[in-house]
């Protein structure tokens, strides 16, 4: 996977533009983009994920999206929780910020439940 810097710049520059908050962070030839410390979508192969779960799958299924998937160095197909973001909800910003706090309540949950599970 190599990173497309290109898409990235895009992404946080014209995408997320005027949404306080949002950072991202360099990880496994991709990105890591956070809003206000969580993690809740990822860049990787010139495509925009969001975290995803039970609360929100239904929006990405409807929209015929399809969820992240890699190979790992044993060659195991692995599909994560982060599903591609719809091109028209890229263009429609209300309608962005709508999908990042979805979002972002699945990247809180997570950590909650991670917490939880440590102790």
């Amino acid at each position: 996977m190599a990173r497309d810097k290109g898409f990235h710049d895009y992404v946080m520059h014209e995408v997320f533009m005027g949404i306080a908050g949002v950072t991202s962070r360099g990880m496994f030839g991709g990105w890591g983009i956070y809003k206000d410390g969580f993690f809740f979508a990822l860049i990787a192969d010139g495509r925009l994920y969001f975290k995803v779960d039970d609360s929100n799958r239904a929006d990405y299924e409807r929209a015929g999206s399809e969820p992240f998937r890699y190979s790992s160095k044993d060659k195991k197909a692995i599909t994560m929780s982060y599903w591609e973001l719809p091109a028209v909800v890229m263009d429609d910003k209300e309608e962005l910020e709508r999908w990042i706090e979805k979002s972002l309540r699945v990247a809180r949950s997570a950590r909650v439940t991670k917490k939880q599970k440590i102790r």
